[in-house]
């Protein structure tokens, strides 16, 4: 019997039948060609959703007009034929698995094309949207007429496209700040024709006559998906009411209203879009609840959804009718197999860190913290042969330690893990008791328990010594020592109110009233976070001009939102010239504070790596014992270490 039958009852839609109840939600790829075609890598991505479960894989971020409607240069391009065959191809390999292929159809509107490069003077840095306007000194001219048509026209002809290229389903993006959404907004869309103004049915006009469009293209029994924001959830934006209202225009023109909330382009909301790991488990759910009450189009809620209890009840209840799930299914795409057969444990929960995101706009590609085959799955479709088993010693059981163990052993090497405390997980065991970091500590008691079921060897207490080595004989040595916390030199650091970032995470009853941190790196700014949830005053002390996000710059937003709502006082461009009892005097200013904390930097722990490095045939350095780095660097260099062996 299953543990969540109503998860896992099919529905039909449009005359299609779904597996189950739970939807790959639309996430770009943009590791593609000029032209914005799509590698075979971008079918393996896509593909490996499906296989892992999901009963419907959307492709996102295909723009329906590649001249007037680029968002970012790595856009698929609908109206270029040139995309089609590897758009089918995503196609095909996701329907080989059972799931439900669909694209996400989208206009950037008025903010099309900044920075793209665009040729031809007619269009370089030209935007439309409802309205004449300016943004961020260009010019954006309202839709004509002839313009309006010529975008309905754009999104019939691009869904026409992806029935003929095998898919199963199209997704109109009208959420989250983009063309349809601008149209729908009460303070951007001010037009007074038929395409704008106060009356919700104007304002909603362009997108039901899309999905009319739509509709006489591909015929009554093809499903059609409509993505909006149930709430702006800003002040100037729309709330959940007027997000009933388009709701209900919606209502009978389209076959699945996909619930989301907030935009992309106001910053203090894009972490809501895209929940942090500081908002709690399907926390949009609640906007799709509402619009569900009002119509009678089936409803799908996307946002955070990760929570198998909490998802069965939503749809148990009848509060929703599908879930949305982007980054779950990039921790771990075979969330909905591993649920479906009650393996809840075995899960790979979404730290919700936007370390993917963030990877994807800083180089192109979809990486993951916790999940090394992420962006690889093209590689890790073709097994690594192991031609000799080896005897292969991991000395550090951190992340990458017990990564490294794990997949050596599942390759069938005989490994022995030694950590020289008696747990392992390493230095990220100091957060284990910080709310917003509980799935980090899932994490790494899930790895843990992994490696007690496994035929590893492990030896706590064990510290790795080249005599160790000489009893063993192993093949291979991968060092995964890691890093300890940086000690500035600073007159009064070894003062009794001073501690490191590490001591206060596992201490903070030790943590005075008031604490002065010193670094606005990530480790700080968390801790700032945690020990401000605990009540303290906080401020923290910089000496670079800006705070450091570590390569993640989308969970920087989350930090930003944190550290307002705390009222956490940060310092940049001040260096810490002495402690005292006091505090922290940094440019001639006293910073008053009952506890010190320095939080500014990790040093590697090379020297009790590197003496190993004569004590077998192969030697491996790993993780922050080579430069100090982050969970996706040691989750994904430990994994790439133990295939290649």
């Amino acid at each position: 019997m299953l543990k969540y039958p109503h998860l896992f009852a099919p529905i039909e839609i449009a005359g299609t039948l779904y597996r189950n109840r739970i939807f790959a939600a639309p996430t770009g790829y943009q590791d593609m060609d000029r032209e914005g075609v799509l590698p075979p890598e971008a079918s393996a991505y896509y593909a490996r959703k499906a296989k892992g479960g999901a009963a419907a894989v959307t492709l996102g971020e295909c723009v329906v007009d590649s001249q007037y409607g680029r968002g970012a240069s790595y856009h698929v391009r609908m109206d270029d034929p040139f995309a089609a065959h590897a758009l089918n191809r995503c196609a095909l390999d996701i329907r080989r698995y059972g799931a439900v292929p669909s694209v996400e159809l989208q206009h950037s509107g008025m903010y099309a094309n900044r920075g793209l490069g665009i040729t031809g003077p007619e269009s370089r840095g030209l935007a439309y949207g409802p309205v004449d306007t300016e943004i961020e000194g260009r010019i954006v001219l309202a839709m004509d007429e002839d313009f309006i048509q010529r975008t309905i026209r754009k999104y019939a002809e691009a869904a026409k496209l992806a029935k003929a290229n095998g898919y199963g389903m199209v997704t109109v993006h009208a959420g989250h700040g983009w063309l349809l959404s601008q149209f729908l907004s009460p303070s951007l869309n001010t037009r007074k024709d038929k395409w704008g103004g106060p009356d919700i049915e104007n304002r909603a006009r362009l997108t039901v006559s899309i999905l009319d469009a739509i509709r006489k293209e591909v015929g009554p029994r093809f499903p059609i998906e409509v993505r909006i924001s149930g709430s702006e959830c800003y002040a100037g934006g729309y709330d959940v009411e007027e997000g009933i209202k388009f709701a209900q225009q919606l209502d009978g023109h389209c076959d699945l209203i996909h619930v989301s909330a907030g935009s992309h382009e106001v910053s203090e909301v894009f972490t809501v879009t895209h929940p942090s790991m500081f908002l709690p488990d399907g926390c949009n759910a609640i906007y799709a609840e509402e619009i569900k009450k009002h119509v009678k189009t089936p409803v799908a809620t996307v946002g955070a959804h990760g929570n198998p209890e909490i998802m069965e009840e939503l749809i148990g209840s009848g509060k929703v009718d599908i879930i949305e799930i982007a980054r779950g299914l990039i921790a771990d795409p075979d969330l909905p197999k591993k649920l479906r057969a009650g393996q809840d444990q075995e899960v790979r929960k979404c730290m919700r860190c936007l370390a993917c995101f963030s990877g994807l706009l800083n180089s192109g590609q979809f990486r993951c913290a916790i999940n090394p085959e992420i962006g690889r799955e093209l590689e890790y479709s073709v097994p690594v042969p192991v031609e000799e088993k080896k005897t292969v010693l991991v000395a550090g059981g951190g992340v990458g330690g017990m990564q490294a163990a794990l997949t050596a052993a599942q390759r069938g090497h005989k490994v022995i893990l030694c950590e020289k405390t008696g747990e392992l997980g390493g230095a990220l065991r100091c957060e284990r008791n910080v709310p917003f970091k509980s799935k980090l500590d899932f994490y790494l008691n899930q790895q843990a328990a992994r490696v007690a079921r496994s035929a590893i060897d492990l030896r706590l207490n064990t510290e790795v010594t080249p005599e160790l080595c000489q009893a063993i004989q192993p093949d291979v040595i991968i060092a995964a020592a890691g890093a300890r916390p940086v000690k500035p030199p600073i007159p009064g650091i070894d003062g009794e109110n001073v501690y490191s970032a590490e001591y206060i995470y596992t201490h903070p009853d030790e943590c005075g009233e008031k604490a002065v941190i010193l670094g606005a790196g990530l480790v700080g700014v968390e801790l700032a976070i945690y020990l401000s949830m605990l009540g303290k005053k906080v401020d923290i002390i910089e000496m670079l001009d800006h705070i450091s996000d570590g390569g993640n710059q989308l969970h920087l937003k989350a930090l930003d939102v944190e550290i307002r709502k705390y009222g956490i006082g940060v310092h940049l461009s001040t260096r810490a010239e002495e402690i005292t009892s006091e505090g922290v005097i940094g440019g001639g200013t006293l910073y008053k504070g009952d506890t010190v904390i320095y939080a500014v930097g990790q040093r590697p722990q090379r020297e009790a790596a590197t003496v190993l490095h004569d004590c077998a045939p192969e030697f491996y350095l790993l993780g922050d014992c080579v430069s100090p780095a982050n969970i996706m660097n040691a989750t994904a260099c430990a994994d790439a270490i133990a295939r290649m062996i």
